[in-house]
Order: C-alpha cells, then sequence, then structure tokens
C-alpha cells in the first residue's frame, strides 16, 4: 500500500491499514518537520513499530540531508528481533514495489553476550564473564605482550576484523543478531566489533535503552552518532525507571568486602610492576598530570569502563595531586572503603542528600570532593596502566568508584538511604547502602540536548502531560490514538470467587491467603484442561509469583498442571528468560503445550505477540 501523507509518499507493506495508524503517521510526520521532540500514545497492538518504520524511512529517502539515521531503542532483545523482521517486510515491499536494490544498511546491535561466536567464550553463561573473557583476549596490551610471548591465548575472530574488517564496509541490507552472527562466522571476523564499528555508516540502528541512556554503556557506543538522527523509545512507559536505574547505586556489605579484595590486588601488582617495570607508573602519572583525557587515550578493546557522568571540561583538568601516584590512590580508595564500611554500620534508616554525605565523609576522614569525583577515571587509568586482563574480577571496586565519582558531581536530583536490612530478608542484619537518583531527567537529558527529534511511544503513557514533565522536556506534539477496531477475536473475562467462593484477588492484605493461592492454582490447573496450546500467567511481582510458585508446589497443584502442560518460569536473568520463552514456544509448536508463569511490565509482557494463547493475567 503507498499513502500520501502530507505530500510525503509512504511504502506501507500491509494491504490495510487502521485509521489510528494513518493519524500517529501524520503526528509523526508533523514532528519530524517541527525538527523538535514528541509523546505519542497508541494501543498495543494497532502496528506501533510499522507505522514508525514506514514514515521514518519514507523521510529519509525523501529528505536524506535532513535525517542522517534512525536510532530505534527497545526494552528486550525479543523486543529488538521483532522489529528487525518488521523492518526486513519493509523493505522487502520496497524492493518490489520500486524495483531498486535495496541501499539501506540496518542492523541489530546487543551485547557480547548476543552477539559472541568465540566457541569458549561465548559458552559463558553470565554477560559480565562474557565482557570479562573477551577483554583479556582483546585488549591492545595483551595483543602486544603476544608478539613477545606467541603462546598468550587469542581471539581469531577480533584478529581478523582488526586486520581486514575495518577496510571493507558491512554490504547493504538488513541484520538482525543471528545474521550478524552468520555473517561474522562466514567472514571469521567478530559480529560485536564488525556491528559496533558499523554503527557509524548505518542508516537504521535498532539497539537497547541502555546505550543512549547509562552513561557508562552511552560514551562508549553512541558518542559519534549523528545530531541529525531521529531517536525513537519504543514501549517508553517506563523510561523513567530505566533513566534512574542507570544513574543509581546500592552497596551491601559484601560489595565493600569484594572492593577490599580488589585493592588488595591493586596494591601487590603495583609493588611487582614497581620493581619490574617502574617507567610504566611514571608514565603514567605524566599523563595524568596533563589530564585525563590524554590519560585515557585507548583502543576501541580497552574502553571497558567508561565514566559515568564526568563533563568534558573536567576531563581536561589535572588529576588531583593526592590520588595521582597509583600508590597514594590505591591508600585513598582503602580509606573510602572503610568510611562506608563504618556507614553500614547502623540499626535504623538513615537519609541523607549528597552534601550531607560529603560534609560527613570530610569531617571523619578527610576525603574532600574534588578527588571522589575523579575516582571513576582514576581507576580506570589505573587498571589500563596496570594491564589488568579480567576486568570481570574488578567489578566491586568499580562500583565504589562510580558511586564515589556521583556523589560528588550531584548535588540535586539524588538521595542516600542507609537500611540496616535488605528487603527480602528483613530479619537478618545486612545493611545497604542506596544512592537513589530521584530525577529521570539527568540520565536523558543528553539525548533530547544532542539528537534533532526524539520520539517517546507506547501503549500506556496517559495522562501524557506527566512525561515531559518528569524527563524535563518540551514536546512539539502531543497526542493519543484510541483504539476504534471491535475485537471480536478476544473473551476478555474476571473470575471473581473460586470454586470454594472465596474472592481471588492479589491485594496485599490476602496475598498470603491459603485459600486465595489454592483458587489461584485450581483455576490455572483447569483451564491447562482445556487449552489446547499455550497459557501466559502474569503475576504482580516476581516476589509474589516465587511465594505462590513455592506454594502450589507443596500442595501438589504444580504436578496435576505438569501433567498437562510443561511449565516455565520467567526469571530476572535475561538469558534465563529467553531460554524459557523458546521453550515454551516449542512445546506450543510441536503440540505437547505449555503454560508460561510471567511478570506484568517484566520482560515477557512487552512487545512480544502470543499468537494462539490463552492469557491469564494474575493481578
Amino acid at each position: 500500500m503507498k499513502l500520501n501523507i502530507e505530500g510525503l509518499l509512504v511504502y506501507f507493506p500491509y494491504d490495510y491499514i487502521y485509521p489510528e495508524q494513518y493519524s500517529y503517521m501524520l503526528e509523526l510526520k508533523r514532528t519530524l518537520d517541527a525538527k523538535g521532540h514528541g509523546v505519542l500514545e497508541m494501543p498495543s497492538g494497532t502496528g506501533k513499530t510499522i507505522s514508525l518504520l514506514s514514515l521514518i524511512v519514507a523521510y529519509q529517502r525523501e529528505y536524506p540531508l535532513e535525517v542522517t539515521k534512525l536510532i530505534y531503542c527497545s526494552r528486550t532483545v525479543p523486543e529488538i528481533e521483532k522489529v528487525v523482521e518488521e523492518l526486513r517486510k519493509l523493505m522487502e515491499f520496497y524492493s518490489k514495489e520500486t524495483g531498486e536494490k535495496n541501499n539501506i544498511l540496518a542492523l541489530a546491535l546487543s551485547s557480547r553476550k548476543n552477539l559472541c561466536v568465540h566457541p569458549e567464550v561465548s559458552s559463558l553463561r553470565f554477560g559480565k564473564e562474557v565482557d570479562g573473557k573477551c577483554h583479556s583476549l582483546t585488549a591492545s596490551y595483551i595483543r602486544a605482550q603476544r608478539h613477545s610471548n606467541p603462546s598468550l591465548p587469542s581471539c581469531r575472530f577480533y584478529e581478523e576484523f582488526d586486520a581486514m574488517g575495518k577496510q571493507v564496509p558491512l554490504p547493504a541490507g538488513v541484520y538482525n543478531l543471528d545474521d550478524l552472527k552468520d555473517f561474522g562466522r562466514r567472514k571469521g571476523w567478530c559480529p560485536y566489533y564488525l556491528a559496533r564499528y558499523s554503527i557509524l555508516h548505518a542508516n537504521i540502528i535498532v539497539y537497547s535503552y541502555h546505550y543512549l541512556l547509562d552513561p557508562k554503556i552511552a560514551d562508549l557506543v553512541s558518542k559519534e552518532l549523528s545530531k541529525k538522527s531521529v531517536v525513537v523509545f519504543d514501549e517508553a512507559h517506563n523510561i523513567d525507571n530505566v533513566c534512574i536505574d542507570s544513574m543509581s547505586v546500592n552497596i551491601t556489605r559484601r560489595t565493600l568486602d569484594r572492593s577490599q579484595a580488589n585493592v588488595e590486588t591493586l596494591q601487590n601488582t603495583i609493588l611487582k610492576i614497581k620493581e619490574t617495570d617502574a617507567a610504566k607508573l611514571k608514565e603514567e602519572y605524566r599523563r595524568l598530570v596533563e589530564g585525563l583525557k590524554e590519560a585515557n587515550v585507548a583502543r576501541e578493546t580497552d574502553i571497558y569502563m567508561s565514566n559515568p557522568v564526568l563533563p568534558d571540561e573536567i576531563l581536561q583538568e589535572a588529576v588531583p595531586g593526592s590520588i595521582r601516584t597509583a600508590e597514594h590512590f590505591v591508600g585513598f580508595m582503602k580509606r573510602f572503603l572503610e568510611y562506608l564500611k563504618a556507614r553500614l554500620r547502623i540499626h535504623h534508616v538513615v537519609q541523607e542528600s549528597a552534601p550531607q554525605f560529603l560534609k560527613d565523609i570530610f569531617e571523619k576522614v578527610c576525603i574532600d570532593r574534588k578527588p571522589l569525583r575523579f575516582c571513576a577515571e582514576r581507576l580506570r587509568s589505573l587498571l589500563r596502566t596496570l594491564e589488568i586482563a579480567d576486568i570481570a574480577d574488578f567489578s566491586a571496586i568499580t562500583l565504589i568508584s562510580n558511586f564515589a565519582t556521583l556523589v560528588s558531581t550531584y548535588s540535586k536530583g539524588f538521595t542516600i538511604i542507609i537500611e540496616p536490612f535488605e528487603d527480602r530478608t528483613p530479619t537478618i542484619a545486612n545493611p545497604v547502602l542506596h544512592f537513589s537518583c530521584m530525577d529521570p531527567s539527568i540520565a536523558i537529558k543528553p539525548v533530547f540536548e544532542r539528537f534533532q527529534s526524539v520520539i517517546i511511544t507506547s501503549g500506556t503513557l496517559s495522562p501524557l502531560d506527566i512525561y515531559p514533565r518528569i524527563l524535563d522536556f518540551r514536546p512539539v506534539t502531543v497526542a493519543s490514538f484510541t483504539m476504534t477496531l471491535a475485537r471480536t477475536c478476544l473473551c476478555p473475562l474476571v473470575v471473581g470467587r473460586g470454586n470454594d467462593q472465596v474472592a481471588m484477588t492479589s491485594k496485599f492484605e490476602t496475598r498470603e491467603d491459603f485459600a486465595v493461592i489454592r483458587n489461584y492454582g485450581n483455576l490455572l490447573l483447569e483451564i491447562s484442561a482445556i487449552v489446547p496450546d499455550g497459557i501466559v500467567a502474569f503475576f504482580t511481582s516476581y516476589t509474589y509469583m516465587e511465594n505462590i510458585v513455592a506454594s502450589w508446589y507443596e500442595q501438589g497443584i504444580l504436578e496435576n498442571v505438569q501433567r498437562n502442560k510443561l511449565i516455565f518460569i520467567e526469571t530476572p536473568d535475561a538469558a534465563e528468560t529467553s531460554m524459557a520463552l523458546e521453550k515454551y514456544q516449542e512445546a506450543c509448536e510441536n503440540g505437547r503445550g505449555a503454560i508460561l508463569l510471567s511478570v506484568a511490565r517484566g520482560k515477557v509482557s512487552e512487545g512480544i505477540d502470543f499468537g494462539e494463547c490463552c492469557l491469564v493475567p494474575v493481578a
């Protein structure tokens, strides 16, 4: 289908279009024409993704100098894959209608965990382990050591990419994560670094929110992207939480214990280097006097721990003398850790602002604000100088240094809460320090300032005026579109009581009620015997789901349900959830049938289509 949207020819790869989709594209075009930001709401299932892609791709083709790049941000890997498939369908429609060969480069970007093809590294379970192992094979100083000692392990995929891949651009086309991995295997190139390198000249990039909103990641991946880009945040009703989480830090006693072990390791490594290669430390000292920008000139593989917040003018400054030498910096971190340990020895909740915290630390241990501000960059420089291979081991001290930099940089928008107990174990003393960001606009402000147009869109944004207020921006368009089409294929039912006439509710007061939990289980059991393929049950939280599943197990309900269908459970771990989702779909396709227990507003609940499914919200 071809559409005329205020003079713009838009190719739409379906035979029919909802009135809402047309109106949505109209508002989207006005936003792009005004070179401003927009907030657009349209119900789930009405084709937001294809409407966005159709309009913006048409705009790119018509005005290539006005919009050079589309940056499409989604929350989870399945959502990213879904966007890429819609885009592939659109580009195939363009080729069919125009007869022209596709000359647009579009690709998905994800973590090393999802793109690595190295047999040993890709088999590791956790993302941090994959990142650490990758760094230990590809860091420039590790590769330099290999010249004198060829027996050191290497990554042949990165070596091949470094030798050949940068000279040959990625051919035009639409690449999802599997396409990139297949291309990498065929060429013998690293798909992760190929994707990182290719986003600079790609027309369309699809990746996670964190690549723009988390400053530690954005500085590595997104800092070269053009101002004439359109940024889309899809499923953005949780965007304020993502902004807050990216700037918040939680510190426990275990974090401090691991940090102290990290500091001891650094101290021992410094002593060894002083004996064998003292010139290396002197050279680092000279660079730090010149300023942090000079100290951190590094190759792409070394930039593994970017600073969370420091502005450019700070990076030009010389590092304070009190933390300039490696020994002084390690001593400084020891004092800081001892202070934090003392603060965690509490028996009541404490709340204070960042300036109050800085005042207290100065009075107690004479630590000034300025050296704290440079902690993250100073640690980064030291790890490079000491040529630490396995950076995953130093995640605890990295977290502490990021906290030091954040608490000393921001005087407003943050609060510090120290609790003697964790939420999960309110009877066991396990103190935790929460450095909580209270202002989501801090993380997203650079995005609004830097890019021409930013579109915030989702199915559930109402009330619409709240997002411009909490994210502190002025949209040129704010619009909400209702669903006019009757969905006769849906049958919404409300089950208010169980077979024993006990009210079924997940209200907090009745959550632990044995009869309510039993009735939910019996409802699931009865439905599982009738529904042929899939059931997806949504709970209000992970904790609530764990408690109910444990209770069902004790009552023997789970055993009975498993006679009818396989059971898969969503967890906070992204890899486990992706595996559960994949196996759930497999069980539905082969006729066995399955039940997926998941969390409302979790990973499974957003942006994933469940065809031929019976959805059972437990909320």
